[in-house]
């Protein structure tokens, strides 16, 4: 007999050095409803290890499930980014961007993303060096999620970004900064190993769901966008899926 593992997932939470207690009722509700937590990047503000230990202190008091995240954007910005995953794997966090996850018979990989734009409108390495070395960083992403994706051997696949990897699911932010929330690269493995869904956060204003060329849905679970679209409930996506 299958057996159904809930799945909780948001992004976006922005950790600051005031945050203490902020996700208290949103951790007390995912640990109600799920059975795991995806946490989609920008875990803190200004990627400070303050913050994160903040955060880190309110998953161990108020998550009761397995938490697993990728950083995001904000987490880079201090420079410490390696000192926020160690103050968040030390809080029982499973920072997937080094490795990946099994729970109840689906399997978890994932990576921060990165930008360049969607389709045929996509940024080409071509040009000046610092051009080339943009694309490159997209692409390094894609390749490290691949590579993650392909080391597991579960039947059902989720991908963990923060970045979106197709361009429905930021439409709501202004045309002009889609470049900057997402790239088609990040696309082309979730294909390839027909992952059961995909969660990403950082567009704030854009759409909730949206598929891949191959059908594969897409969620962009974005706490601000969550709760404008259902201020009534905890700001969070619940997704069933049967192992």
């Amino acid at each position: 007999m299958s057996k159904t593992l809930r799945v909780a997932a948001v992004g976006d939470l922005h950790y600051t050095k005031h945050s203490k207690g902020k996700a208290e009722k949103l951790f007390a509700g995912i640990s109600a409803a799920a059975d795991v937590a995806l946490l989609c990047g920008d875990l803190t503000d200004y990627g400070l290890p303050e913050e994160a230990a903040l955060l880190a202190s309110d998953i161990q008091a108020h998550l009761k499930v397995p938490a697993l995240a990728v950083v995001g954007n904000h987490d880079f910005e201090s420079g410490h980014v390696e000192e926020v995953n160690a103050v968040l794997d030390a809080a029982g966090v499973h920072l997937l961007e080094e490795e990946v996850c099994e729970f109840g018979g689906v399997g978890f990989a994932g990576v921060c993303g990165f930008g360049g734009g969607f389709g045929r409108r996509m940024l080409n390495a071509w040009g000046e060096p610092i051009i080339k070395s943009f694309v490159q960083e997209a692409v390094d992403h894609a390749l490290r999620l691949e590579k993650a994706l392909g080391r597991l051997q579960t039947p059902k696949k989720i991908a963990v970004l923060h970045y979106a990897p197709i361009r429905e699911t930021v439409v709501g932010e202004n045309e002009e900064i889609f470049p900057f929330l997402g790239s088609s690269r990040l696309e082309g493995p979730l294909n390839r190993f027909a992952v059961h869904a995909v969660f990403h956060g950082h567009a704030h204003a854009g759409t909730l769901q949206g598929k891949t060329s191959e059908g594969i849905p897409v969620f962009n679970v974005s706490q601000p966008l969550l709760e404008k679209l259902q201020p009534d409930k905890l700001p969070f996506h619940l997704l069933e899926v049967k192992a």
